[in-house]
């Protein structure tokens, strides 16, 4: 058997691969790129001079995954600039006409694209930095590596959107480039709920109406702007015509956001302003909940918890004791929801409404907290001066969203919570006949609203008023339960004073009950400024002196300032 003997050609690795590998190991990104850039130097870029340059070229390809041309463009753009680099300083280092440098635009778009370059105007595209990121890497000698925009969170997600809003306002991406990075952006992070909820819109991928409602978001969550313009909006469209369709159909209340009650008007001392814009609460509470927005609602209504209020014993005249404890025992949860389904068996209604009414400092407020704690139940405390809105037509939003929220508190809730609606007079008056202003109209139409929604309530209402005599009466036939709160009897001033202020002997407690005619409330007062006293004196022999000096106070203040209204 013979065999044949290995030519030196075929024993040993070429020329060629031996300086490749000696380049690879020794070569850093900077040293091939300025190699690439001095030998492409007025070449005029032949075919000779890409292979010439080739082992460079290699050495970005595998490290940086460009392609020749790439290389060649990235090259030049790192040896004229990194900023204000154009075709003229392309066609002058090759040495080649202004014509074929405008042939390496596929390549520009490409570096622009990996984030290698970034154009300085993206309307006109003509000049274009190297980032100062891309230059960092190059100088650590590693490869520009693209941030990560997959698998976010949804404030991640956001962080990117404002970044590329960014560019976009600066002009260094075209609004056609921003919108696929947007679409691309939300394609790679369909986990979010948000995007899930985003898309379940279907808004049309092809027309504006989607990256528009983007736009909305991204400016109200990253800018927090409930004031939003039409110049805010205007670079995400490609086209000045779009623009102006956009534009009528907003100010109109016809576009399709509008129609899906995704955005709406703002409005101020009573005029809608049609070229001015907000996100409406609805989709603040559906599409942007995961960021803990501030909504009408959240303004207007606060959720107490039961377990975070105090325990307090309260003293009442014999017949309002009698009626509070049988609320009590009605508003047990076993009770309640005994009641509850019989009522809804016999075809009545199931809403439990409960008016306190009467003098302030009886107790009204306190009761109704004290019902809570003892059933379990949380309490939604409605900021009533805040539902009555300065803007026409968002009070009744306001209401309305109102009673939403609280229909989704009973249904998520095991035990049904309690809407108190405290200091009501503002919302129960009597109702005006022919009301011709604006305003009364309003009014009516506002109380019109709370009636309807009474009159569909499932859970409890408790309303608390200290004026009674203009309650309209449609109010009063909807309340199950009226209570009145009277001024405390001598014996229960005895127990509250006694309760309040241990320290007073029985002789004490009686004497102050009897020679003052006071609510609860006034007595807490005077006991609070008691033991104020106390902290920063110590207590004192002349204590039954010193607390009907007091009581003297508080007569004047009863006298001079209307408490309570």
């Amino acid at each position: 058997m013979t065999t044949r003997k290995r030519t030196k050609s075929e024993s040993q690795p070429s020329l060629f691969v031996e300086i490749q590998n000696e380049l690879n190991k020794n070569l850093d990104l900077l040293s091939a790129l300025e190699q690439i850039a001095s030998r492409v130097l007025h070449s005029k870029l032949t075919r000779a001079t890409l292979e010439a340059i080739s082992l460079y070229t290699k050495i970005i390809e595998e490290r940086m995954g460009l392609t020749d041309l790439q290389s060649v463009v990235f090259a030049i753009c790192v040896e004229r600039g990194p900023n204000n680099v154009d075709y003229n300083d392309i066609s002058s280092h090759l040495d080649i006409s202004k014509i074929s440098a405008l042939r390496l635009g596929k390549e520009v778009d490409a570096l622009v694209h990996k984030r290698l370059l970034r154009y300085r105007n993206a309307k006109d595209q003509c000049s274009f930095d190297v980032p100062s990121g891309v230059l960092n890497a190059l100088k650590r000698n590693e490869a520009f590596k693209t941030p990560k925009r997959e698998s976010l969170n949804v404030g991640e997600l956001f962080s990117y959107i404002s970044q590329d809003f960014n560019d976009l306002n600066n002009e260094t991406i075209s609004a056609e480039e921003f919108r696929l990075e947007a679409h691309k952006l939300l394609e790679d992070n369909s986990h979010l709920p948000f995007v899930q909820k985003f898309n379940k819109l279907e808004l049309n991928d092809e027309e504006d109406d989607w990256i528009l409602m983007l736009t909305f978001c991204h400016l109200c969550v990253n800018n927090n702007d409930n004031r939003i313009h039409f110049c805010d909006i205007s670079d995400v469209f490609e086209f000045d015509c779009d623009f102006t369709n956009a534009k009528n159909g907003l100010r109109n209340g016809t576009h399709i956001l509008m129609m899906k009650k995704l955005v709406e008007h703002t409005c101020e001392d009573g005029m809608a302003n049609t070229t001015e814009f907000k996100v409406t609460e609805e989709a603040k509470r559906t599409l942007l909940c995961d960021f803990k927005l501030q909504t009408t609602d959240e303004k207007i209504a606060g959720l107490i918890k039961s377990d975070r209020l105090t325990q307090k014993k309260l003293y009442y005249n014999d017949d309002i004791k009698k009626q509070v404890d049988e609320l009590f025992t009605f508003l047990s949860e076993e009770k309640y929801k005994e009641i509850h389904e019989r009522m809804k068996a016999k075809g009545f209604r199931q809403g439990f409404a409960c008016l306190f009414y009467g003098d302030p400092g009886t107790g009204k407020t306190e009761t109704a907290y004290q019902i809570a704690k003892a059933t379990g139940r949380d309490i939604m405390m409605v900021d009533v001066p805040q539902i009555k809105s300065k803007w026409v037509g968002d009070s009744e939003k306001n209401v309305k969203g109102l009673f939403n929220q609280y229909r989704g508190l009973v249904k998520r809730m095991d035990v049904t919570p309690i809407l108190l609606f405290n200091e009501a007079d503002a919302l129960l008056g009597t109702r005006m006949n022919g009301a011709q202003s604006a305003v009364d109209k309003m009014e009516n139409t506002l109380q019109n609203i709370i009636l309807q929604e009474m009159e569909d309530l499932d859970g409890i209402l408790i309303a608390t008023t200290n004026l009674t005599c203009n309650l309209d009466p449609a109010f009063s036939r909807r309340f199950l339960y009226k209570i009145r709160f009277d001024k405390p009897t001598i014996e229960a001033r005895q127990h509250i004073w006694h309760e309040m202020i241990p320290e007073l002997s029985d002789t004490e407690s009686m004497s102050l009950a009897k020679n003052y005619e006071f609510s609860g409330g006034q007595i807490e007062n005077i006991a609070r400024k008691y033991a104020i006293n106390c902290i920063l004196h110590g207590d004192s022999d002349k204590r039954l002196d010193n607390i009907q000096t007091y009581c003297k106070t508080e007569n004047i203040d009863a006298k001079t300032n209307k408490i309570g209204f």
